[in-house]
Parts: structure tokens; C-alpha cells; sequence
């Protein structure tokens, strides 16, 4: 009995080392991260979920544990998700905001960005809905996780009065994308050059100050330094990895990776105008009959799909338009108030859609 408590204990304090070892190679320590505010989320390697805090200027990596050998097929509806979540956090639907969506691609479960409650006193919390539509609360205490903090991050107060007040923080982090071994992070520095797109390589490491962006808004007439990124996407395109950037109004940009370098200016290409009055909610990246495609949904314009193809060759809008104009779309019809997506495998997408009634719905959809 004595050896064989022994060859146990042995076990457990292999599996114990093991894990520390494991734990230690993805830069990862147990604890308790501090956020403030969940916003942008995006899955890395082995399940890892990142969580942009804009209130702390922040990036967090958390371990969710949520790496499964093998992954079953997932089709997720909710209806009344906000009432669901509501009700699992103790308050009501009108308190809730869920500021994204993610899945994870390991297992197909969504994750969300919630806030509980309105302003800055809003408490952040992050939920699961796994692929049988149960809803349920990721717990951040004793958790392995990361965080990286962003320089020069826009001060946390409200500037301006009545419809032109704003907390030019809470833009600090627009978006998020994991590409090739590193983290991409839109949105506003303190510095006149205030439009940031940064990268930080996984494990973190210090953040740099990042490259500071500018565009032609062409339904604007002018280039534009102070306006972010509001959503955008890694893609390879021309056998040149790119960030595909949307803001509003609507510009839709291209930035070669290779030039986002620290410390300097770059110009993006602006391929597209799509349309003013406008404000782009999220887009993902697909393929289908041996095409790439992009889908993005808008608050104003639907979703829209449009091909990568012949994206790298745009010579880019240098002169002013007055609605629509450069690379070519379709508004897909019946699928309306998209205020999130994410792919959920080859063949379909997870939507968060707000209905009439302005509740929202979970479901899973087929990509058009």
C-alpha cells in the first residue's frame, strides 16, 4: 500500500511539474487579472482568450482551460441572450451590454465581453455559451494569465460638451486579432498622431509605442490622423500578409503588416468608400469555392460581403466621392441588425443579432 501511495504521489508531482512547465512556456502566471473593462476579445494558441481593457489600457491573455482534444460540432442559438445573461449576473436586461464575440476554435464554444451595469461603474465580466446554448460565467480568480500594458494610452476624462462630449479612453482599444505568433491592437494614442495600430508578439512582451496610421477618407476629402481603427482583419493578400481596416464613415484600408514597424507614420491604402453615415461592427474572414471572402456587418448598411481578390492591386481613392466608390460589395439581404459575428467553422458564423424588440439573439448561420 505504502509503494503504491508513493508511485501516486510520484504521478501527481509529475503532472504538477508538467503543468508548471507548461505554464512557464506560454508566459502565463496564476492570479487574478484586473479588468476593468471587457471589451475586443480574440482566441491565441491553445485556448488562450484575449481581452482588450480599454478603461486600463490593457491587454489581458487568460487561460480558459477550454483546449479539448477533440472538438465537437457546435450549433449555437440563444434567444434572449441579454434576459439569459441577466439574469446569471443578478440584475436586468437593460443593464447589460455584451461588447463582443468570440469563439474559441479548439471547441467551439462563444465567448463573450459583458458589461454589468452603465458608465464607468459598469462591472466587466466574461461569459461561456457552450454548444448546447448553456450560459455560464468564466471565473478570472487563481486563473494562469498575462497582461500587457500600452503607452501613451489617451487620458481617462471627458472632453467636449453635450453631443461632442467624449472619453477618448474608452477608444484606447477598438479591436483585436492574433496573427502569426503576435497580438494586433487598434485604437488611440495621446499623441496628435492619435490613430495607433500596434502588435505585441505572444508570450508578451513590453508593448511599443506602436505605428501611427493615417488614411484618405474619401468621403471626407482629407487625410485623417485621429480617427481609429474600429474593426479589422489579418489576411494574406498578393502573398502579403495584410490588416484590412474598416472605420467609420466608412473607409475600408489596407496596411502591409511588414511596414507596421514602431515608431513610425505609414499610410494605408484606401481601396474603398462605403458609404457615410456608417459605423462598421466587425468583420471576419473566410473561404468558399477556393475564394477568399470578407464579411462585415455595419450599423446603418446591413452586412456586406465583398472579395480579397484584386484588393492587393488597388491603386487606392485619392480624390473625394460623395457616397460609394473603389472595391465592389453586396449587402446580404435578410440578414439584419448583425451587431456581432465570428466564424464558428468552415461553413457557418455565429451572429449576435438585435431584433426589433431590440433583444438579442445568439444563432448560428450558414456563411453566405
Amino acid at each position: 500500500m505504502f509503494s503504491g501511495i508513493c508511485r501516486l504521489l510520484v504521478v501527481l508531482l509529475c503532472v504538477s511539474l508538467m503543468t508548471g512547465i507548461a505554464g512557464a512556456a506560454t508566459g502565463l502566471e496564476k492570479g487574478t487579472p484586473d479588468i476593468k473593462a471587457a471589451g475586443p476579445l480574440a482566441f491565441g494558441p491553445g485556448g488562450v482568450l484575449f481581452v482588450g481593457d480599454s478603461q486600463s489600457a490593457a491587454v489581458f491573455a487568460v487561460d480558459t482551460g477550454d483546449a479539448p482534444d477533440k472538438r465537437e460540432p457546435a450549433d449555437i442559438n440563444v434567444k434572449g441572450l441579454d434576459k439569459k445573461i441577466a439574469n446569471l449576473l443578478g440584475t436586468s436586461a437593460d443593464q447589460v451590454q455584451v461588447n463582443d464575440v468570440a469563439v474559441n476554435p479548439l471547441s467551439g464554444n462563444a465567448y463573450l465581453s459583458v458589461a454589468r451595469g452603465k458608465g464607468p461603474k459598469a462591472q466587466p465580466a466574461i461569459l461561456k455559451v457552450s454548444s448546447d446554448g448553456k450560459i455560464s460565467a468564466v471565473s478570472l480568480k487563481d486563473v494562469p494569465f498575462a497582461k500587457a500594458a500600452l503607452p501613451n494610452p489617451p487620458a481617462d476624462k471627458v472632453t467636449g460638451k453635450g453631443r461632442r462630449a467624449r472619453n477618448k479612453r474608452r477608444d484606447s482599444i477598438t479591436d483585436l486579432a492574433f496573427f502569426d505568433g503576435r497580438l494586433y491592437i487598434a485604437g488611440l494614442s495621446n499623441e496628435d498622431f492619435a490613430s495607433k495600430l500596434r502588435s505585441i508578439p505572444f508570450p508578451f512582451a513590453d508593448a511599443d509605442a506602436g505605428t501611427s496610421v493615417e488614411i484618405y477618407h474619401a468621403s471626407h476629402g482629407k487625410l485623417e490622423t485621429r480617427s481609429p481603427v474600429r474593426t479589422f482583419v489579418p489576411l494574406v493578400v498578393g502573398g502579403e500578409p495584410h490588416l484590412l481596416a474598416a472605420y467609420t464613415c466608412t473607409p475600408l484600408v489596407t496596411f502591409p503588416i511588414s511596414r507596421l514597424t514602431p515608431d513610425t507614420k505609414v499610410t494605408g491604402t484606401t481601396v474603398a468608400e462605403l458609404g457615410n453615415r456608417n459605423r462598421p461592427l466587425d468583420m471576419i474572414v473566410y473561404e468558399q469555392d477556393g475564394k477568399r471572402y470578407v464579411l462585415m456587418a455595419n450599423n446603418n448598411r446591413g452586412v456586406m460581403k465583398f472579395t480579397t481578390e484584386g484588393i492587393d492591386k488597388a491603386e487606392g481613392l485619392k480624390e473625394r466621392v460623395r457616397d460609394k466608390a473603389g472595391h465592389p460589395y453586396e449587402t446580404i439581404e435578410g440578414l439584419t441588425g448583425v451587431v456581432q459575428l465570428d466564424r464558428l467553422d468552415d461553413s457557418s458564423a455565429l451572429v449576435l443579432v438585435q431584433d426589433k424588440r431590440d433583444n438579442l439573439n445568439l444563432q448560428t448561420i450558414p456563411l453566405p
